[in-house]
């Protein structure tokens, strides 16, 4: 990829360019109830890279949780992964130099439950929820969760694993880390327990974390504050991120590579200048349109996207947008179902309007 400049202003080096740290070709999971099949996810591809920020945007209900839930192996039954591959490339297992790389495999094939799966998640790959104030017991102090995380996948006596956790709660920017390790979750609050989350997550130095909207649950001050520690930890740990939201402020402040979806499916991808700048797929432009900005008129109501996701059990035929895209063509976009395709050599986009670009099965553009 590399360099660039950091939100910060730093100037660093992205890993990048060769092959990719996680690969998802053609995911779909499905979800079988007694009204029918839902297809939570339909057919998801993109591409992460070492170091890498790839947000995922959407309003609820388009599938990016399940997305998630699906890399980690830890989506809820009845729902399953029907098809597809989540290719990742593994480091070697347990402490550095103490045993060989695993080199790259399909998640998909492993048992979510099994030794090899459970060595990746949490140890490799990471996850930074929506909620810590659900996350953490409540009759276990917080330093004790982390120090149970760090013992579960690193070899580390109870002493080791606890000055670990108190460390990394300094780097996470948590005050008197010493006492606030014997702190339980309710005696903290939301932006202390998002960074006690963050801390947990790190403690095992993951190649991924996978944030899934970790700046819903606080106020917009912490919010900024939480955003600015994930900028700084990404550099500091050499991390890649998935930021999973529906808020494009954040990723405009967060991402470097943008994946777009809608009812399960991805309706563009690209990297974030060249959405936000050129936005091609007309959810992304309506998506855009709907940020509130100082520049606004005053007491002028705000853009909204027509309609709502349609229900999982009556999806649209062709393009699931066409019901709310302001540019609907009659037989043609209510009729088949569009493919993703290289727009400018840049950007990836569902739309009939790019009709006379060839079609692309997966990846980055």
């Amino acid at each position: 990829m590399g360099n660039k400049t950091d939100k910060e202003g730093a100037m660093v080096t992205l890993e990048g360019g060769g092959e990719p740290l996680l690969s998802v070709r053609n995911l779909k999971v499905h979800f079988p109830m007694d009204e029918g099949r839902v297809r939570a996810v339909d057919g998801v591809s993109f591409d992460v890279q070492p170091g890498q920020v790839v947000g995922i945007v959407g309003e609820s209900g388009c599938g990016k949780s399940v997305t998630m839930k699906a890399i980690l192996r830890i989506v809820e039954p009845p729902g399953r992964i029907v098809e597809g591959q989540i290719m990742y490339h593994s480091r070697a297992s347990g402490e550095a130099g103490t045993s060989k790389v695993r080199g790259t495999i399909d998640l998909v094939g492993l048992a979510p439950n099994g030794k090899e799966m459970r060595d990746i998640r949490g140890a490799e790959i990471a996850l930074i929820p929506q909620e810590p104030m659900a996350a953490f017991s409540p009759v276990h102090t917080v330093g004790n969760q982390v120090i149970e995380a760090i013992r579960l996948h690193r070899d580390l006596s109870k002493s080791a694993a606890r000055q670990l956790a108190v460390d990394t709660f300094r780097d996470v920017g948590i005050s008197m880390p010493e006492q606030r390790i014997d702190s339980y979750s309710w005696q903290m609050s939301g932006g202390l327990r998002q960074r006690a989350m963050i801390a947990m997550a790190l403690a095992a130095n993951p190649r991924l974390l996978i944030a899934d909207e970790p700046t819903t649950a606080i106020d917009v001050t912490t919010q900024a504050q939480i955003l600015r520690l994930l900028r700084k930890l990404r550099f500091e740990y050499n991390s890649a991120i998935i930021f999973i939201t529906h808020d494009l402020g954040v990723i405009a402040q967060m991402a470097d590579y943008v994946v777009v979806m809608y009812l399960g499916k991805v309706m563009a991808q690209g990297p974030v200048d060249d959405l936000f700048h050129n936005p091609l797929h007309p959810y992304t432009q309506a998506l855009l349109r709907s940020i509130p900005s100082v520049q606004s008129a005053p007491r002028v109501k705000l853009p909204t996207i027509s309609g709502s996701i349609p229900h999982a059990f009556n999806r649209p035929k062709g393009c699931p947008f066409h019901p709310r895209c302001t540019s609907f063509m009659p037989g043609v976009c209510d009729r088949d179902e569009p493919e993703l395709k290289a727009v400018d050599g840049r950007q990836l986009v569902s739309c009939f309007l790019f009709r006379d670009t060839p079609e692309v099965a997966n990846g980055q553009a």
